[in-house]
């Protein structure tokens, strides 16, 4: 699952992570409910939310580090 995600776009991540929050949102509301078939799923999915933030922060920060190397060779 940790190669799952490293081919994807900037956008394609943002949105798959805002996809994984909104179905760990669904998931704790289903196992207060107590209506769930497989509880380790809550952590998987927190651990890929975790990962995805990763892989943006890292790609935000390379923008950062390219727009700074930009402008000092100007």
């Amino acid at each position: 699952m940790k190669n799952a995600f490293k081919n994807l776009s900037f956008p394609e991540l943002v949105a798959k992570r805002n996809e994984l929050k909104r179905k760990h949102m669904e998931l704790r509301f289903q196992m207060v409910i107590g209506h769930v078939d497989n509880p380790l799923l809550k952590r998987t999915m927190r651990r890929q939310i975790a990962q995805l933030n990763t892989m943006i922060h890292a790609q935000e920060l390379a923008e950062q580090k390219a727009a700074a190397q930009g402008a000092e060779a100007k």
